[in-house]
């Protein structure tokens, strides 16, 4: 199960895996990755072009992105790299200066520049 170190509406982070709350579409199931398949989190400014206004889906047959209506007005974009596959998985939370503290703990934090 994993000791929880982070849940909102949107994830739960423990320390075996990520939970991403509203994954699948249409039903809104949830989809928990174990973060040994995690090779990397990036942290992104949200733009346009990294998926500021991506509400739930894809784009772009390569990042899907859990349903989150309030994408567009958060503060941070995060995108995981999952290990031996070209997909990723763009995602929220509610609390980003907390989680990005957390991926940095864990040892998963990339920066994007800009």
């Amino acid at each position: 199960m994993g000791s929880v170190l982070y849940k909102d509406r949107l994830i739960e982070v423990t320390d075996q895996h990520i939970l991403f709350h509203h994954y699948y579409f249409p039903f809104a199931g949830d989809k928990q990755i174990p973060m040994s398949q995690i090779e990397g989190i990036w942290a992104q400014c949200p733009t346009i072009r990294c998926g500021k206004w991506r509400i739930w889906g894809s784009g772009d047959f390569r990042t899907w992105w859990p349903l989150d209506w309030r994408r567009p007005s958060r503060d941070c974009i995060f995108l995981a790299h999952l290990r031996y596959s070209h997909r990723r998985i763009g995602f929220t939370a509610e609390d980003s200066p907390k989680v990005i503290d957390i991926w940095r703990q864990l040892g998963l934090l990339r920066m994007s520049p800009t």
